[in-house]
């Protein structure tokens, strides 16, 4: 699992500092909540109703023991003791105080979490399949790539003020977990004649305007990645509508203008941008990559697993329901639904 780098802590740090003096700010009646509310959201924090509510995100969905309890300990000291697990693998914390809010996100550093760009219109959080890199029917895992993305789009100085929020998933798996067809930008890993790379899906979404992601690229190499991504984010940061917020995800630009339109336009800019990466990014991924390497699994008998299985039939009913295939032999992906 990736670890915070020095520069990633310093940089989440320092974010966290500036933060903190602009919520004194507003406590002190220095800004206003309309002065206060782009300063907000890019630190994850809505005003609802009846208190603020802070948005952690959970990237690609993976979390550690740590950090698990980390999430708890912020539930139980400055929440109502709980927090909700999101669709797009973010936790929200949806009674914190003003006030506090600067201490659950130095909190959250310790275990190298934030909340940075989990609301307003910039690149969200990237998620991935809940199964990445246990999943038996992987081509390989999406984890590395999402992180990837992570890092590059946070804090991209040409992203910050995009037409609308952004939303990205990735999927190892021919099965669609990751619900790629429903994001801005969906990425399913692939292989052309045994190189790795991604079939790339445009312009899916849900919300009041559903629609189904249409692939743009049949096979993009794996080394193209980011290039085109910031071609696809710059040629819609163009086109998109900032008349009418409910007309300005790209899946509208894409439904205006038409699948080859923006095609033709994504591949121009991608042909201008390519040569400016110089293989600096590989080098990242491939860093990354080593952070995800798969532990070394202990042998495992399913030998008690099977006597269970054919002899009591409410674990067999449960384990029907909530285990799936593992990569490893003699071991099982378990799922623990979140809603009692």
């Amino acid at each position: 699992m990736y670890t915070h780098s020095d520069f990633d802590a310093a940089f989440i740090a320092e974010r966290n500092r500036q933060f903190r003096a602009q919520v004194e700010r507003r406590i002190n009646g220095h800004l206003t909540e309309d002065e206060f509310k782009p300063l907000r959201l890019m630190n994850g924090l809505y005003l609802q109703l009846h208190a603020y509510m802070l948005r952690v995100a959970v990237p690609y969905g993976s979390l550690n023991s740590a950090q698990m309890h980390k999430l708890a300990d912020i539930a139980d000291r400055w929440d109502k003791g709980y927090g909700h697990f999101t669709t797009r693998q973010n936790i929200q914390y949806n009674w914190p105080d003003l006030r506090d809010v600067p201490d659950m996100l130095d909190a959250l550093a310790e275990v190298g979490m934030h909340a940075i760009q989990t609301s307003g219109n910039t690149i969200r959080n990237v998620t991935a399949d809940h199964f990445a890199g246990a999943a038996a029917d992987e081509i390989a895992d999406p984890r590395p790539v999402a992180e990837l993305i992570r890092q590059w789009s946070t804090d991209h100085p040409e992203f910050q003020f995009l037409p609308r929020k952004f939303k990205v998933a990735v999927t190892g798996s021919p099965n669609d977990r990751a619900v790629t067809r429903a994001h801005d930008i969906g990425l399913r890993m692939v292989t052309q004649n045994g190189t790795p790379g991604f079939a790339v899906i445009i312009g899916g979404g849900m919300g009041r305007t559903p629609m189904i992601g249409k692939v743009i690229r049949e096979f993009l190499p794996q080394e193209d990645l980011l290039p085109y991504l910031e071609a696809v984010v710059s040629v819609w940061n163009l086109l998109g509508r900032r008349d009418n917020k409910y007309k300005a995800r790209i899946k509208i630009t894409v439904h205006e203008h038409g699948l080859e339109d923006i095609r033709a336009r994504v591949e121009e800019r991608f042909a201008l941008i390519r040569p400016t990466f110089t293989g600096v990014d590989q080098e990242l991924f491939n860093d990354i990559k080593a952070a995800f390497a798969a532990p070394k699994f202990r042998e495992a008998s399913i030998a008690e697993y099977e006597t269970a299985y054919k002899h009591d039939p409410i674990f067999r009913s449960w384990a029907d329901t909530n285990l799936a295939e593992h990569r490893a032999p003699g071991y099982a992906i378990v799922q623990i639904s979140l809603k009692a």
